[in-house]
């Protein structure tokens, strides 16, 4: 019986690690649960899963929570070092990181210092803080398995005793695959007129709305590409996004002897998330069987660079270091609030994280300090850039 605290429980990620769970009673026991502002969903996790904790992030939620929990003895509690607590219990083996955005950055920490199974969904964690995260994993002994489905793939495909050197193992590249999005073929100069409702609409994946985005921009796979080079300490020119359509080959790695190795399944997020949970064993995740016949072809194409500007952008902070991957991050997520919120316009989004780049080029990033401030910093940057942009 694996004891586990979900963070970010009313997210897509929290939902479907439920779902996986639900499944498997005599094999997971869900210690904690936290959420933002989905109170009424999180009541009824709270309820089937009898958790001894949930987390909210203010005292008022905390309150209102309380009150749909009548007759459980779940105790609930507020702010980020509430989040800490319940992700370095000692009870607890198993931590799913999935609290979307910058937030999510302290209460992994924590999970990691605690040396506990970090199953880890949030993005920014290693962009922000890739290298302090890592040291913060090797030196408590915690074990770091990677739920977005590219680098679960990728690690499935990489050799068993990997220990995070590509050339020791003869690995020539990791390939990033990445569905293109809704606008993969859409004409370029109307790209200024998408919209919200267009953009979260992804044709393969259920995902949140800012992910979503971030698809369309693929600045996901930006942001992929700077966690690969963390998880599997590959260098930049070793780490290759291809556009594959279908979404069911997940990601590949090659090897020296010309073999590439690729891990298959239907667009659905339990696969990746079961193989985490269970990990080294496999468990069913309620993920229907893959029909190749049925699919009948997969198709392949490289990323363009003027559709997709957000992408170049993320290999361009990736080779500058020090806080640009921070910087990057916070500006997108800036600029995804305001594209989502009609303040900004589609394209406004890549020359959003450019302007703020340039402007803050250089920001020190010696310690997760330094990195919180060049986070607050490029907020600051990106909502006056977007505000100058407004009409009088």
């Amino acid at each position: 019986m694996k004891n586990l605290t979900i963070l970010g429980a009313t997210g897509t990620i929290g939902v479907n690690t439920l779902d996986v769970v639900a499944r498997h009673p005599d094999k997971f026991r869900v210690v904690a649960l936290t959420g933002q502002s989905q109170l009424e969903r999180l009541a009824r996790q709270c309820h089937r899963f009898r958790p001894k904790y949930a987390v909210v992030m203010t005292p008022d939620k905390a309150q209102a929570l309380q009150a749909m929990l009548t007759g459980l003895d779940t105790r609930v509690m507020a702010g980020i070092e509430a989040l800490e607590y319940v992700a370095a219990l000692d009870e607890v083996d198993s931590v799913m990181a999935a609290i979307v955005g910058a937030a999510g950055l302290r209460p992994a920490m924590a999970a990691a210092r605690a040396g506990k199974r970090v199953l880890l969904a949030n993005k920014e964690t290693l962009v922000m803080a890739g290298r302090f995260f890592m040291d913060a994993v090797r030196q408590h002994a915690a074990t770091l398995l990677p739920i977005d489905s590219e680098h679960n793939a990728v690690f499935q495909a990489l050799p068993n005793g990997y220990s995070g050197d590509p050339d020791s193992h003869g690995v020539r590249r990791v390939l990033l695959t990445a569905s293109g999005g809704p606008f993969r073929a859409r004409a370029i100069e109307t790209l200024r007129d998408v919209t919200p409702e267009e953009a979260v609409a992804h044709p393969n994946w259920v995902m949140g709305r800012k992910i979503s985005v971030d698809s369309a921009t693929m600045m996901n796979k930006g942001l992929e590409v700077i966690e690969a080079h963390w998880l599997f300490d590959a260098h930049p020119r070793q780490i290759e996004v291809v556009i594959h359509p279908q979404s069911i080959i997940h990601s590949m790695v090659e090897y020296r002897d010309g073999s590439v190795l690729a891990q298959l399944s239907n667009p659905d997020m339990r696969t990746p998330i079961a193989h985490a949970l269970a990990y080294p064993e496999r468990v069913e995740a309620g993920v229907g069987w893959l029909d190749l016949a049925k699919i009948g072809t997969l198709t392949f194409e490289s990323p363009d660079y003027a559709r997709f500007p957000c992408l170049r952008l993320a290999y361009q902070a990736l080779a500058a270091g020090d806080a640009a991957p921070a910087i990057l991050n916070a500006a997108n997520e800036e600029a995804v609030a305001a594209f989502l919120g009609h303040r900004l316009p589609y394209p406004g989004i890549a020359a959003t994280l450019e302007a703020v780049l340039d402007r803050l080029s250089g920001h020190a990033a010696t310690s997760l300090e330094d990195l919180m401030a060049a986070d607050a910093a490029a907020r600051r940057q990106a909502r006056a850039w977007i505000a100058a942009l407004q009409p009088a």
